[in-house]
């Protein structure tokens, strides 16, 4: 792939070993429609989405893009009262990435992350790369070498 992202670049600057993934942006596309875009199991594609605690710090949570966020169990791993989205419209300014975009690696601020338990199941997990069309498949073992985050059970139980 010819097209680095600042995610990427960030991940060869530490010799992170990842694979890209690349899809036609099609617009507002769901995270559902980006694992079928990319013939990916739907529950190893996360997306990425920022919180806002009750104390106002900023919380970001990866879940499987098919699940809810459960924002009960959120709060309570991030030691909080409560939680909520921030709105769409905020996003750009608080982490650097537009919605459809947003990646763990590269905001512009660390924040406490949190990847729901589900991506222990597998060897690797695919996520945005910091641009809509673009995605990266890096195993935890391997992100956990450029963010800091914890694994819980942060999705509604089925």
């Amino acid at each position: 792939m010819a097209y680095k992202t600042n995610v990427m670049r960030i991940l060869d600057k530490m010799k992170i070993e990842y694979t890209s993934h690349c899809y036609v942006d099609t617009g507002a596309i769901s995270g559902m429609d980006v694992a079928n875009a990319l013939h990916q199991n739907s529950e190893q594609v996360f997306k990425t989405l920022v919180t806002l605690g009750s104390n106002n710090q900023y919380y970001v949570f990866l879940v499987p893009v098919a699940e809810e966020l459960d924002l009960k169990k959120a709060a309570h791993c991030v030691k909080e009262k409560s939680i909520r989205m921030i709105k769409s419209k905020d996003l750009l300014k608080i982490t650097g990435y537009v919605h459809g975009g947003c990646s763990p690696i590269g905001m512009k601020k660390s924040f406490t992350t949190t990847i729901d338990q589900s991506a222990t199941y597998f060897e690797t997990i695919i996520f945005s790369a910091g641009k809509i069309g673009y995605q990266v498949e890096i195993s935890p073992e391997e992100l956990k070498k450029v963010i800091a985050f914890n694994l819980a059970d942060v999705v509604y139980s089925k």
